[in-house]
């Protein structure tokens, strides 16, 4: 008897959370798995759109804690696979940008199992949409880095040519260290008056965009309750969102002799 081959891993691009924004081809790999394994940040929305025979296998990681670890999601995916499962990894936004998508890809190659990446829109450009919050313009920035705020050894790097006049930086999982983040730009060499936009549930209907100054930024967070999942955007752009200006802590900025960031 011939030996089953492999089925396909589709990494799947589940976008920011609105199901309007995902592929046709995610929409379509979504519709007809016969399992989903799926991150917490896929919206419920999202994931009633499966079929009603679909197993949905949820591996959801939350600060300190993951319900599988990376390793047993790859050997998860690879098990699947092998046993001919059709198998959908669903990833909140894009699965190769802060996903973790390039080390499910290799452990799938490694085992010989097919592997197709499906593209999402990814959370910075998602959100950044909804809030109408431009992430180049020319008259503000020509250039955009994506970094994440939970990395570690934060101190040790050197953020200075990240955010600053005609840069954006966006920061992803950066809400429970922003204190620490806005810190390191200013110890970098970032304006603390530079301008800061806050993204909170982004495309979602509860979605909040609060704007402050660098300097403000770590209490910001604290006194507007703001919870993951959020992004942080440094940069002139962020003063073109839509948002809530938060302007305690701006006054005592400038009572300091802080500059206003041109």
């Amino acid at each position: 008897m011939a030996e089953q081959a492999p089925a396909t891993v589709f990494l799947v691009g589940a976008g920011p959370g609105d199901p309007e924004l995902l592929t046709l081809r995610a929409a379509r790999l979504i519709a007809q798995a016969e399992v989903i394994v799926h991150d917490g940040l896929v919206s419920k929305d999202i994931l009633a759109m499966a079929s009603q025979g679909a197993e949905l296998i949820s591996v959801a990681k939350q600060r300190s804690r993951h319900s599988m670890p990376q390793e047993g999601i790859n050997a998860l995916l690879v098990k699947l696979a092998l046993a001919g499962r059709s198998v959908v990894r669903l990833k909140g936004g894009d699965p190769f940008v802060f996903g973790r998508g390039g080390e499910e890809m290799e452990a799938c190659r490694e085992a010989g199992v097919p592997v197709e990446v499906v593209p999402g829109i990814s959370a910075a450009i998602g959100c950044a949409a909804q809030a109408q919050l431009p992430l180049t313009h020319r008259d503000a920035a020509s250039a955009v880095s994506f970094v994440a705020g939970q990395c570690k050894g934060l101190t040790d790097q050197d953020w200075s040519g990240l955010a600053g006049k005609g840069r954006t930086l966006v920061i992803y999982m950066g809400v429970a260290t922003a204190a620490d983040i806005a810190d390191k730009l200013i110890a970098d060499g970032v304006s603390p008056a530079i301008p800061v936009a806050v993204l909170e549930n982004g495309t979602r209907s509860d979605m909040r965009t609060l704007r402050t100054l660098l300097a403000d930024l770590g209490d910001m967070v604290v006194r507007e309750h703001v919870k993951s999942p959020a992004l942080i955007v440094v940069g002139d752009v962020a003063a073109y969102a839509l948002a809530q200006d938060v302007l305690a802590g701006w006054a005592a900025q400038m009572k300091n002799g802080v500059e206003m960031h041109s």
